[in-house]
């Protein structure tokens, strides 16, 4: 175990077994109790040490058994806090992991056995994670556990970041038995928290309201947040964060959690008698079923918490930076991003090459970087009932092909993007006709069908096989520069029918594992091609998938008010960059509602702005007015994308919504206010800033006009609209004085 880390992030008292990882923001504390049972003991503000002040208190606790190997009434597992529960030996609260064995028992009881440190981060392979190019950025603690009846080891991991509020947890466990055993519930993490009052911060929402921020006080008993589609879902994304109830947006204590992965996914809270908390997550236990042979191993997914006193936004902070820096691989993911326009909502599918013309032709005038091709490509589809499954160009539609329009693209200077949906597939399509097997179905059972399609059986490598071979029959001859990867249904009848009955409850994350790597092979091949993740919308808009894209489609949903709610709540975890907004029609699409050229401009301006139009339809007046917002998005690009983010003002709590840029050396800074609905008589409303440095004087641009950052954050502004109509928005830019 005796391991020499230079500048040391981890300390092993081998006397007392205890653990202490820290760096200059953070401390995460765990030990061994009596019995060799795995103790959490502190994660929070960073200590300089520990001397035992969290032993845990020994109470008789009625009805709660103790040890096997111990009389002692005063200690049992059922309230003692852990890093690891087991199953069915006397802790009655949600356990980390249900294994059952080849008599059929489901009892778990892991013990320390041993640790050991390593430099840097160990990789997960198959899986999304975070990562680290330099192995002295981060150090990893690995605790081995065991079941000794079992002849189960359990290797936790936990990796503590330099530079970082971050710790990284995930479990791996290992059959070193002479007998198979059934994985019911391996959670990634699990930590039990003291006694306090606590208020959890979910991610809900539904197609076209992604990620819509709920925060509840967590009461005795469970609450579970869970995703059983076979995606990270619209509905819930694997992410929560427990704070303090004073926390708000600048100030109090938040610990957030997050699982890198897109499948499905739980994530339990669970308040005992005596208002301790238990944090579970992972892979979700709902039709799972993993069969893991003698010898072989089992990795979950990563979950990466941060632990944040300064509020939601310095959670959100810490999240941004990690995603972005340390998640995010592709080349991409520090470089400006480019501005697009798609064609789906000027054409759907009705489309040839002289449209495409057309929308080239206005486009690239406006100063637009990108035109981006959307379904109806390929096959014979003109509508959404076929042809999925079949990705090869269709000629009636484009009689010379891909090639042509991306040289009609980039003649013009611009960027050309293509849309895919590799995961889904078309019963009127020559792959369903040659290969139907390869659909996710149960026998003597009908199909669901979902917009239309059914869903590859992504378990089977020859599956993935295929379509990889189809991509890069078009990717290797056809100059793009951009791919949209859609996923427009969830999954049902989740069964192979190449699989056999043991090993059946592996399907829903082998599938997730076989886009994975569809992915990895892409991206490897094509480095210099932008992704972005889309599933109808913000489906699949998770870490997982940003591992693979540095940027999702967060909503199929362009109207800019609804469009407050999505990009705010999805800022509280994902950083500016990963999420595009585009300036749709107004009326709007969905929704039917008006709103002005500006409104929508500065709501797309605040994330990685696109259009989503026919831009030889606009106006005079709206091609001026695009045609200025995007020079002014050019102009202030890297502020936008890769700027410290600071929410200021809710559009879940308030009519006035505010959110702010600003750059890493404070000379910069983007204010967007908006309002919501008006009034005839407006009440004075005051937006105070954040981030800018109190010493420095700013000038905005617009006005000429100077302030103290000290003025800007403790003043504020004033930011009633002069005019009493709805759905109104400014935007400020100040530049520190040189």
């Amino acid at each position: 175990m005796a391991v020499t880390l230079q500048q040391t992030l981890i300390d092993i008292d081998e006397q007392q077994l205890v653990f202490h990882l820290h760096n200059d923001q953070i401390s995460y504390i765990l030990g061994v109790e009596t019995g060799n049972v795995l103790a959490h003991l502190y994660f929070g503000p960073r200590v300089r040490g520990y001397h035992g002040e969290r032993q845990y208190p020994r109470i008789d606790r009625g009805f709660s058994g103790n040890l096997p190997d111990t009389t002692d009434r005063t200690y049992s597992k059922d309230d003692l806090p852990q890093e690891y529960g087991g199953n069915n030996t006397g802790d009655y609260r949600q356990p980390a992991a249900i294994i059952r064995a080849a008599n059929g028992a489901r009892t778990v009881d892991f013990r320390y056995q041993d640790c050991r440190l390593e430099a840097g981060k160990p990789d997960l392979k198959g899986l999304p994670q975070t990562y680290v190019e330099d192995e002295d950025e981060a150090q990893t603690l690995i605790v081995t556990l065991r079941d000794a009846t079992l002849g189960i080891t359990l290797e936790l991991a936990y990796t503590i970041y330099r530079e970082r509020p971050v710790i990284t947890r995930s479990a791996r466990l290992i059959n070193q038995s002479e007998q198979a055993v059934d994985l019911e519930k391996v959670a990634s993490m699990q930590m039990d928290l003291p006694t306090q009052p606590l208020d959890a911060i979910s991610l809900p929402g539904s197609y076209a309201r992604e990620r819509q921020l709920s925060r509840e006080r967590l009461n005795r008993g469970v609450t579970q947040f869970e995703s059983r589609r076979g995606a990270s879902s619209h509905h819930m994304n694997p992410f929560v964060a427990l704070a303090a109830p004073n926390t708000n947006e600048f100030q109090g204590n938040v610990l957030g959690a997050l699982l890198i992965y897109s499948g499905n996914h739980q994530i339990s809270l669970e308040r005992d008698p005596i208002g301790q908390t238990r944090l579970t997550m992972g892979i979700n236990e709902y039709n799972f079923d993993w069969r893991l042979a003698a010898g072989d191993s089992f990795q979950t997914p990563e979950v990466a918490m941060v632990y944040s006193t300064t509020g939601l936004n310095g959670m959100s902070q810490a999240y941004h930076d990690l995603l972005r820096d340390w998640v995010a691989r592709s080349r991409y993911k520090r470089e400006p991003r480019p501005i697009l326009i798609n064609n789906w909502e000027a054409t759907y599918f009705d489309f040839d090459a002289n449209k495409v013309q057309s929308i080239l032709d206005a486009a690239a005038p406006l100063g637009i970087e990108m035109f981006v091709l959307d379904d109806g490509w390929f096959g014979h589809r003109n509508d959404d009932n076929s042809s999925l499954g079949d990705w090869f160009v269709n000629r009636n539609k484009l009689p010379e092909g891909l090639a042509d329009i991306s040289k009609r693209t980039h003649d013009k200077g611009m960027r050309f993007g293509l849309w895919f949906e590799p995961e889904n597939i078309s019963a009127d399509s020559e792959l369903y006709r040659a290969h139907p097997d390869w659909v996710l179905g149960v026998p003597d059972r009908g199909r669901t069908l979902s917009r239309n399609e059914y869903v590859l059986d992504f378990s089977q490598s020859d599956v993935v096989d295929n379509i990889f071979e189809q991509m890069t029959a078009v990717l290797d001859k056809v100059p793009i520069d951009y791919i949209k990867w859609d996923m427009n249904r969830n999954l049902t009848e989740v069964y192979s029918p190449h699989s056999d009955s043991a090993h059946e409850g592996e399907t829903s994350h082998r599938f997730i594992l076989g886009v994975y790597d569809l992915m990895e092979r892409l991206t490897k091949r094509y480095p210099q091609i932008l992704f972005e993740g889309c599933s109808g919308g913000g489906g699949r808009f998770d870490a997982g998938l940003m591992y693979y894209m540095p940027q999702s489609w967060p909503s199929d949903n362009n109207d800019p008010i609804e469009r407050l709610k999505i990009q705010y709540g999805t800022s509280l975890v994902y950083p500016i960059s990963a999420i595009t907004a585009h300036v749709g029609t107004s009326p709007d699409e969905l929704l039917g509602r008006s709103t002005s050229m500006k409104m929508r401009g500065a709501v797309a301006m605040s994330g990685t702005l696109g259009y989503e139009l026919d831009a030889a339809q606009l106006s005079d007046a709206d091609k001026q007015a695009v045609k200025a917002q995007v020079v002014f998005y050019k102009q202030h690009r890297e502020l936008v994308q890769y700027g410290t983010f600071y929410r200021l003002e809710s559009p879940f709590e308030s009519n006035t919504v505010a959110w702010m840029f600003v750059s890493p050396d404070q000379k910069e800074a983007l204010l967007f206010t908006f309002v919501i609905l008006g009034a005839v008589q407006p009440e004075p409303h005051i937006t105070k800033l954040a981030g800018l440095d109190p010493q420095q004087t700013y000038v905005e641009t617009d006005t000429n006009k100077m302030y103290g950052g000290d003025e800007l954050m403790q003043l504020g502004l004033y930011t009633t609209p002069v005019q009493t109509s709805d759905f109104t928005a400014q935007v400020h830019y100040f530049k520190a004085k040189d």
